[in-house]
């Protein structure tokens, strides 16, 4: 028996989000509950029937009026027995039903404690538990269904399924360690090797996918800089679809981060426009562009907007070399109409390392006191748009989706968390480790009872309490 089962102490929540609703829900779990539903609502309940029944005080008196769901456990949700009253959603009427289940012996949850004890009680691993948060929190179609897959098991049995051929993989090694007087069939060293090339092609695929999940689930930071007028607002504006920043022809008239997130092909970007970088001409300015640069700190990727009117000048180029490369740089040459209508070349809407601006015969004659073609950098990507006519927006898009490691999802695309990410990449590592290590038994079993360790950590297996009171920490209040 679990130590949630054993407690036998009784949790109650309100299910239902804070305010007012047409339908309120109270949750209880614990021990041998049936014995409540007399006390709250002075008659009996099938098990798993929606059963009309009146909320009792502890007077007798009627708080409400509703629905009462009795779940026996250990089938329930939770593998204890949960009750379920449904009342009308005003919040004192669902603070005074809660009051009475407290008086009745039951204590408020914590966050996540209706799920943490599924966990405890084996109703779910820990994968699925956060598939249950993901769910709730999903921002898009996509998000939605890859959660559900998460929750329905899918993940874990891949976990699963890279666990049993490591099982497999182990016995064989572990044969050849434990028997080394013994007459170990060719074959069957070569099985091994042939085990472990696949195991770490299904975890590498594994991993790519898990890659693709934490961008849509977590979303990336994107941090569009530059220098004042280069029409960063307005880029962001085009982005957005609305007008989130103030445009004007004054510089610096953005003063601080201004924070927005959009949604492509249902991934989050976090997008935050900052001041332009400069010497500051007030206090308030400088407070702006110091504040530029902690938002650039912490992006996943940078944007460094340029005005293609007048060329990559020095001072984007210094802008550039100051900002971080975690995902890749995208210099976008804003402005592309006016440039064009001045007879300046621009470049076109495909992102490319090596922008060919000006043909050399005409470098001169294009602009004089600008560097209209910067020096070519492999971590640096180059694309003309407009942002007042939205030309090349569609482009930067899906340029930006390519930065953050998105590259259109699929049927199976499942949901994972930083925590799943290291889990697998720490996998990988140990088997490149023991493959590295093939010609010594020991050294090989070594490094995959540690890539075993570290796919376990997903589902559970290895779960330490405080890792737990983290996750379970961050749900919402009666999950």
């Amino acid at each position: 028996m679990s130590a949630a089962l054993a407690s036998g102490d009784a949790i109650a929540a309100i299910a239902t989000p804070a305010g007012r609703g047409g339908v309120g829900v109270i949750r209880i779990s614990g021990a041998n509950l049936e014995g409540w539903i007399e006390r709250l609502t002075g008659g009996s309940a099938p098990p798993r029937r929606a059963t009309r029944a009146r909320f009792l005080d502890a007077q007798g008196g009627a708080i409400d009026e509703g629905l009462v769901l009795w779940f026996p456990g250990p089938a329930s949700y939770t593998g204890e027995d949960v009750l379920e009253l449904q009342g009308h959603g005003g919040p004192v009427v669902m603070r005074m039903l809660l009051a009475r289940c407290v008086a009745l012996g039951a204590r408020i949850a914590e966050p996540g404690e209706f799920t943490r004890r599924a966990y405890l009680n084996d109703k779910l691993d820990l994968a699925q538990a956060e598939g249950v948060a993901d769910l709730i929190d999903a921002a898009s179609e996509t998000a939605v269904r890859s959660a559900v897959r998460s929750l329905s098991g899918e993940f874990s049995r891949r976990v699963q399924a890279l666990c049993d051929q490591l099982v497999l993989l182990r016995t064989l090694v572990e044969a050849i360690l434990d028997f080394p007087e013994e007459d170990i069939d060719p074959l069957d060293r070569a099985d091994a090797r042939a085990r472990l090339d696949g195991l770490v092609r299904d975890l590498s695929a594994l991993l790519a996918n898990a890659r693709e999940g934490s961008v849509l689930r977590s979303g990336v930071s994107v941090v569009i800089a530059g220098a004042p007028n280069v029409g960063k607002s307005s880029l962001l504006n085009r982005l957005a679809g609305e007008e989130v920043a103030i445009v004007t022809p004054v510089a610096g008239t953005t003063r601080d981060a201004i924070r927005q997130t959009v949604h492509i092909d249902g991934v989050p970007l976090h997008i935050v426009d900052t001041a332009g970088v400069r010497e500051a001409g007030d206090e308030v300015e400088r407070i702006g562009i110091a504040r530029t640069w902690q938002a650039v700190a912490t992006a996943d990727i940078a944007l460094l907007v340029v005005d293609a009117s007048r060329g990559f000048l020095p001072e984007d180029e210094a802008i550039a070399a100051a900002l971080p490369r975690r995902a890749g740089l995208l210099v976008v040459h804003n402005k592309i109409d006016i440039a064009a209508a001045a007879g300046v070349p621009v470049l076109s809407a495909t992102p490319t390392l090596t922008p060919a601006l000006v043909p050399a015969d005409r470098r001169d004659a294009a602009a004089a006191t600008s560097t209209p073609i910067p020096a070519p950098d492999a971590g640096i990507q180059h694309m003309g748009v407009s942002a007042l006519t939205g030309t090349g927006i569609q482009e930067l898009k899906m340029a930006l989706l390519s930065l953050a490691g998105w590259h259109g999802g699929s049927n199976d695309l499942l949901l994972a968390r930083e925590r799943h990410l290291v889990a697998l990449q720490e996998a990988a590592s140990h088997l490149d480790a023991a493959r590295a290590q093939a010609g010594q038994a020991e050294l090989m079993a070594e490094e995959l009872r540690l890539a075993h360790a570290a796919l376990t950590r997903i589902t559970g297996a290895f779960s330490a309490d405080d890792l737990l009171g983290e996750i379970f920490g961050r749900f919402c209040i009666g999950k």
